[in-house]
């Protein structure tokens, strides 16, 4: 990326820009049929079909009706809307640190936020099952079964929802949690999950907004990870689809889609799946197949985490990698036995990242996470250059500090430049009530106090 001065930027996170910013592929697609024609979707255009043909060519068989809509948050409002027709059920299971989108009714179900707001905000409909992170979640890689132990926790909340005279609409998880720290589920987990769902008569939704579109290089899809016998009933997906584009679209099953139909409700979307937008979508698929962007997901996703995990061998501070194809998680931790998040740590190496020109950014419900999720043109070159970048930095700030970096430090400041270690390593995440905190830290004595914001990416 180039900011408004020429400078240039390495994108290690813009997961829109699927197949590459400006692609001119993509650009000419547009250009082409916005010339030609654009309307409403009331009007067939051939576009739409060869678009949804495409799209659900991808997709297990059964997974064959598709709703365009104009971005994610819209996706997996309207998946909501068929789960709930089709169920006749009202309550919703979504995960721990789950994000789904920024409308009220995805609001209520992404722990993500409203956790923000105080325990009193989760809604009596909205049951919260835990995030199945093998790393520092309530089962571990050295649990027998992890995913099974996962799944029954998904068991309990459905028997006691039950209990309670309640009935369980949908399952709700991205594929590959984003947010709630690139945690990776347990093979076997989503299929003992979508058994129980079902058997409480509702429906598993898998969130594709953040990780779909061949980003795990292996697979198309991130729910295919889990293995071919695990079909989910609604998927969504956003983001890359349109390489930065607004469009989205939800797939489902015919016997969905039937009931939501026969509901008396039409559905109606202006813009989702207009011919421009399909265009657009048409043309980041041939990108993808044409310029082998899956096989090069797997192939630099692999040297990634090759490089990746030297450095944890390297340095203290770096606790777990974990990550498929070009989706990629580097867990930061002040002690590796107790696994405590190196908040601080984390914010301070994005903050020394961009400084040298690379964009990278830190999630996870302790904001320790660094998170590579870059477009699929992302290279070996890149990789090792971002890599060797964080190994440079990473060795300054242990012995910059003899490696005890204070867990107060939580704000960051510059001051003159003769003292380049006089950044602070970070930025409070006071989620609730945004106070003021105060700094102590190695690289200086004097103490100050801050206002805290917290920086979304």
């Amino acid at each position: 990326m180039f900011d408004e001065n020429g400078e240039k930027y390495l994108d290690c996170i813009n997961n829109v820009a699927h197949v590459g910013h400006s692609h001119p592929d993509v650009i000419k697609a547009a250009v082409k049929q916005m010339e030609l024609l654009n309307t409403n979707s009331r009007f067939l255009h051939d576009n739409l079909v060869q678009y949804a043909k495409r799209l659900t060519d991808t997709m297990p068989e059964k997974l064959c009706v598709c709703y365009f809509v104009n971005s994610g948050s819209e996706a997996n409002d309207l998946a909501l809307r068929l789960a709930r027709h089709f169920s006749g059920h009202q309550d919703v299971i979504t995960l721990d640190n789950a994000y789904h989108g920024h409308v009220t009714s995805l609001i209520d179900i992404s722990p993500y936020k409203f956790n923000q707001l105080g325990k009193e905000s989760k809604k009596e409909f909205v049951h919260v099952a835990p995030s199945p992170d093998t790393y520092r979640g309530k089962y571990r890689e050295d649990h027998l079964d992890p995913a099974g132990a996962y799944a029954g926790e998904v068991k309990k909340i459905i028997e006691e929802t039950q209990k309670n005279g309640r009935k369980i609409a949908a399952f709700i998880a991205e594929s590959m949690q984003s947010c709630g720290g690139q945690v990776i589920p347990p093979a076997g987990y989503f299929q003992q999950v979508a058994e129980y769902v079902h058997e409480a008569g509702g429906v598993f939704i898998a969130d594709e907004v953040q990780v779909g579109f061949g980003r795990v290089g292996k697979h198309f899809w991130a729910f295919q990870l889990q293995g071919e016998d695990f079909v989910p009933d609604i998927v969504t997906m956003g983001k890359p689809i349109g390489n930065g584009h607004p469009m989205s679209c939800v797939v489902t099953t015919r016997e969905i889609a039937e009931v939501f139909g026969a509901s008396g409700l039409e559905y109606f979307n202006t813009f989702g799946g207009n011919p421009v937008s399909c265009a657009i979508g048409l043309a980041v698929l041939d990108v993808i197949e044409k310029e082998d962007l899956q096989g090069n997901a797997t192939r630099v996703g692999n040297y990634l985490i090759e490089l990746l995990n030297e450095q944890k061998r390297k340095h203290p501070l770096v606790g777990d990698i974990r990550g498929v194809g070009l989706f990629v998680g580097v867990d930061l931790v002040k002690d590796e036995q107790k696994r405590t998040p190196a908040t601080a740590e984390a914010l301070h190496l994005v903050y020394k990242l961009k400084e040298r020109h690379i964009l990278l950014s830190a999630d996870g419900p302790h904001r320790n996470i660094l998170k590579f999720k870059p477009p699929m043109s992302f290279t070996r070159e890149d990789a090792k250059f971002v890599v060797d970048q964080i190994d440079a930095l990473l060795t300054e700030m242990e012995e910059a500090t003899g490696n005890k970096i204070s867990t107060n430090m939580q704000c960051k400041r510059k001051t003159n430049e003769e003292n380049l270690q006089s950044d602070c390593l970070g930025e409070s995440i006071n989620h609730v009530n945004g106070n003021a905190c105060r700094q102590e830290n190695g690289f200086y004595a004097d103490n100050h106090v801050v206002p805290c914001k917290r920086i979304r990416t």
